[in-house]
């Protein structure tokens, strides 16, 4: 089901810009209230609405209320929040709907919506097709510059649920780089991991408006790398601008693949007897040495479609517990209904603290298959079937790799852009691999 405006994760687009203007989110507001009228007929809407720190953020949650407002909605303001903070304080407040304001790692200019249904689950295609399908037969709808609603201090609902998952002063003693990202938790993650005794350096913690993800964060490793080895840190952990992504180096500023973590977490669950049907939910972009360690342990794990939306709905059709992304969207479904930066961090310092190993360690037991990947920006998307050298190259490297590696070529559904991977035994074939596909793409593409 393709819809126009909705993407893999919510609506995303550059503030004041096609289709992200004042008007459109009044007319999507008024969609959104049509759309709750029709699901919860006979009650008024409960929403919760938080957003990260990108200056248009005010201006997109006064344009929804104004649409809104029709509908006299409860919007209850949660201010500046991680986007899983959204999705708690939804089902702590009995609501119907969650809203976050976020472009996620994308950088400040941009800025964009994700929804959350009365579960805290994110929306599914069906509901988002229903959203648009009511989009185009709203009137416009006169923007306003007043937020509607109450203010509600969702930040520390969410804090203090992330204080309740170690001991108390478990991280004592520990050194922790912390890059927020300019973003969302730059409150959040410093006030858990202070509670819990850890000593922080920290970075990326200057909200300004216009620096969120600017060179730092989740997208940006290589400063969190060198701060670790420099201070002499224990861990360093990055978030990206909405805090529901998790990067990690380990005690000599190595960043930790993303797939890495996930093994960690699975392996150590599955010692534990608490990993549900010895099944870890990963997506087509995760590597296979993943697949092929965890087998060793007795995990089976299963692939979902790229989003982390679509690795819970993996996770709750084979009853499964955890599950997540290699970009380091980490979803426990024991505790959280969506990804969430923070809490898996937690999780994995649960590992190093139950194990006594450090995260170097627990990391080397996964040897992942070696990957090259790149992503290009594109003026448009046309079927990747209707362009004639990418689709050549693709069919000789599958042919060429069979048994021994693999490629993946999909379109991003947040960014105008096309990513492409090539995985194989060595290094060198991964690299020339891709330079093919990069190559056949800037052809078809970018003439």
């Amino acid at each position: 089901m393709s819809c126009k405006y909705f993407g893999t994760d919510g609506i995303r687009a550059r503030f004041g810009a096609d289709p992200l203007t004042p008007a459109f989110i009044s007319r999507l507001g008024a969609a959104l209230g049509e759309y709750l009228s029709q699901k919860f007929p006979n009650k008024n809407p409960i929403i919760t609405i938080g957003r990260d720190t990108r200056s248009s953020g005010e201006a997109i949650e006064a344009a929804l209320c104004a649409g809104l407002a029709a509908y006299k909605p409860q919007v209850y303001s949660l201010g500046v929040v991680p986007t899983p903070a959204v999705a708690l304080n939804l089902q702590g407040l009995k609501a119907h709907l969650g809203i976050a304001i976020t472009a996620s790692h994308n950088p400040a200019q941009d800025n964009g919506i994700k929804l959350f249904n009365h579960q805290g689950f994110k929306l599914t295609p069906e509901d988002e097709a229903l959203i648009e399908s009511l989009l185009e037969k709203t009137e416009p709808v006169t923007p306003s510059d007043e937020r509607l609603g109450d203010t509600f201090d969702g930040l520390t609902v969410y804090t203090d649920l992330l204080k309740s998952i170690l001991p108390l002063n478990a991280l004592k003693g520990w050194k922790i780089v912390v890059d927020t990202a300019n973003g969302a938790t730059t409150y959040s993650t410093p006030s858990v991991l202070q509670h819990y005794g850890a000593e922080l350096v920290q970075l990326g913690n200057t909200i300004q408006g216009d620096n969120i993800n600017e060179n730092c964060g989740s997208e940006y490793p290589d400063t969190l790398s060198d701060k670790v080895a420099e201070s002499g840190a224990k861990v360093g952990l990055a978030h990206d601008g909405d805090g529901d992504r998790l990067v990690l180096c380990d005690e000599t500023g190595r960043v930790i693949p993303g797939d890495a973590l996930l093994g960690l977490l699975a392996k150590h669950a599955k010692t534990q007897g608490k990993l549900a049907k010895d099944t870890l939910v990963t997506t087509i972009q995760s590597n296979a040495g993943l697949d092929h360690a965890l087998k060793q342990s007795n995990i089976t794990t299963a692939r979902a479609n790229v989003g982390d939306r679509n690795v819970l709905y993996k996770m709750q059709s084979l009853g499964a517990n955890l599950g997540g992304e290699s970009s380091g969207h980490i979803i426990f479904s024991d505790v959280a209904t969506t990804g969430d930066g923070l809490l898996a961090a937690l999780k994995v310092f649960e590992v190093m603290l139950e194990t006594g190993k450090p995260l170097s360690e627990l990391a080397a037991a996964f040897t992942l298959f070696p990957q090259a990947s790149t992503a290009l920006t594109v003026p448009n998307k046309p079927p990747l079937e209707t362009l004639p050298t990418l689709t050549e190259a693709m069919q000789s490297l599958e042919s060429e790799l069979s048994g021994t590696g693999r490629i993946l070529v999909r379109y991003s559904g947040t960014e105008s852009k096309i990513r492409l991977l090539a995985e194989a035994k060595t290094a060198d074939q991964a690299n020339q691999s891709l330079a093919k596909l990069e190559a056949a793409a800037t052809k078809d593409l970018l003439p």
